[in-house]
């Protein structure tokens, strides 16, 4: 896994930071028309359907499996609150299912609720630099007795413009109620994570990735890259075809301290929830 790690580093290192910032930025008002005109009830996460093998171990019935994600968002009020923010909640279930395996079981299935409060921050200009959400998570696998997962986060998380095409969002929370069947936890998830999203060509081609790192000077931790790919003529629709590498621990709650090294492959409904962020 160390090799993997630093090869991986070295190649983002490479993509994303070969180009200038995007230029492109919505004004305060550009911005407050277009949430304006947003339907209350949207895609919050990506939500997706894919499949796939181990690349650590043998590949057989057993170990290859799918995982599929739904996400959803719903706008609480439209009205500005007081530091003109919004309020929404947002729920998200991913689900490990072994549909390689007799009776089809599912393995995990992870619970993600929030409630957030959003806001977008602008320059001396009343250009758009970035917008902040700042949630109550809860996160269970909703299981009892020995195979109970479940914490709770106060998390906060800012998307901006890195780089030219380059979104990045950085998200740190403060864990809470972890201890009774989780109590080492952080020790995989650590306290925050980096997720790096580049468009090599719009409504088209997609590079992604998400780095977590826990709490001690070890190489626990996760790196999950994705690239999306388009395959239609004349489609801008938000529909993709996914490769998905996960390498690391903690990609469910249930054998979060398992070393994982999966690829999988499936179709995605990819979410454009910071669309303004990617330019006019």
């Amino acid at each position: 896994m160390k090799q993997s790690f630093f090869t991986i580093v070295g190649f983002l290192f490479i993509v994303f930071t070969a180009s200038e910032v995007n230029s492109q930025s919505y004004t305060k008002q550009e911005l407050r028309d277009s949430i304006a005109k947003l339907p209350y009830f949207s895609i919050h996460k990506d939500n997706y359907f894919i499949t796939g093998v181990p690349t650590n171990k043998t590949i057989n019935k057993n170990t290859a499996n799918a995982k599929y994600q739904i996400s959803f968002k719903q706008i609480l009020t439209r009205s500005r609150l007081p530091l003109d923010t919004y309020l929404f909640m947002t729920y998200t279930q991913r689900s490990f299912w072994n549909i390689y395996k007799e009776s089809f079981p599912f393995s995990d299935i992870n619970f993600n609720p929030s409630i957030a409060l959003g806001k977008a921050f602008f320059d001396k200009n009343d250009k758009l630099k970035g917008i902040a959400n700042l949630s109550f998570e809860h996160e269970s696998n909703g299981r009892d007795s020995i195979f109970s997962r479940s914490w709770n986060r106060l998390s906060l998380e800012y998307t901006t413009n890195v780089a030219k095409n380059t979104i990045g969002r950085f998200k740190v929370w403060v864990p809470f109620g972890y201890k009774e069947g989780n109590p080492d936890l952080l020790e995989y998830t650590g306290l925050g994570q980096i997720n790096l999203s580049h468009i090599i060509k719009p409504d088209k081609f997609f590079f992604d990735v998400r780095v977590r790192k826990g709490l001690n000077f070890d190489l626990k931790g996760s790196i999950r890259t994705r690239v999306y790919f388009n395959p239609f003529d004349n489609n801008i629709s938000n529909q993709y075809l996914m490769l998905e590498w996960f390498l690391g621990q903690a990609e469910g709650m249930l054998n979060y301290k398992q070393s994982q090294s999966m690829i999988r492959i499936g179709y995605v409904i990819r979410t454009n929830e910071f669309r303004w962020l990617g330019g006019k």
